[in-house]
């Protein structure tokens, strides 16, 4: 009868060295993603993200039906003022002040959705939008939002509120098919983003809430009644030293 090689390890030894060396491999192809993360987080301090998931998603679903994809990734420089502050009287009103959370607004907004399950209140501040914008994908599940709140700390702890907020105004959704507020500017008004007027920048940031469902070029009296708010709004952050230091353009200083 043939005795078994004794160079033939069993097969379950086998099988028993698989695990720690898919264990390394995974060790190591995390510090890998984190490191390359990392990286890129510093480097879109000084650059813009090539591509988001939600324009790559958008540009596909865009191709399919016919509305194209518009994005013009412009400098701080040639953002107008009005832009700048009619997004923060729009969308986050504490952005100088907060380390990118809304705490009071946060709970605010789960006591509203606990009481109207079928209708959801967002409180999120121009930081956690931005992360997801740049980040992320769109959703409201836990790993998303636990990434969200990763992402948001990293911009505010690197980026600094400037760079937080220009970004914002390059990358995030302003219409069908449209990104950034100066490709909004063009589509809508024909101008480049460092012309667009007090009145202009309120009617784009009254469309943010849902900029596909709500148009700039053909606004319902609702979005109507938020441009007025805004603008409202506007005059009364604008005497605030924070928010001014904020608005102003960098070539005026």
């Amino acid at each position: 009868m043939t005795q078994p090689s004794k160079s033939s390890p069993p097969t379950k030894n086998r099988f028993k060295g698989i695990v720690p060396r898919a264990w390394r491999f995974a060790k190591r192809l995390f510090l890998i993603l984190f490191i390359a993360q990392l990286i890129y987080i510093f480097l879109l301090k000084w650059i813009y993200p090539p591509i988001t998931m939600t324009q790559f998603g958008d540009m596909v679903y865009g191709w399919f039906h016919d509305y194209g994809f518009h994005r013009d990734y412009v400098s701080e420089a040639d953002i107008s003022p009005n832009a700048r502050l009619a997004v923060m009287a729009s969308e986050d009103q504490l952005f100088p002040e907060h380390g990118g959370f809304d705490w009071k607004n946060i709970e605010k907004a789960e006591k509203y959705n606990q009481k109207h399950p079928g209708r959801v209140h967002g409180a999120s501040t121009i930081s956690q939008q931005t992360a997801k914008n740049v980040f992320l994908w769109q959703g409201r599940n836990y790993i998303r939002k636990g990434l969200e709140v990763y992402f948001t700390k990293m911009i505010e702890w690197t980026w600094g509120k400037r760079r937080i907020l220009n970004t914002y105004l390059n990358v995030i959704q302003m219409g069908q098919g449209i990104y950034g507020i100066e490709a909004a500017s063009q589509h809508y008004f024909h101008k480049p983003a460092k012309s667009l007027s007090r009145a202009q920048a309120a009617l784009i940031a009254a469309c943010l809430p849902n900029p596909v469902r709500f148009r700039v070029d053909a606004p319902t009296p609702y979005v109507l009644a938020r441009q007025h708010w805004i603008l409202t709004q506007m005059s009364a952050l604008e005497n605030d030293d924070d928010v001014a230091a904020l608005v102003d353009n960098p070539a005026s200083k």
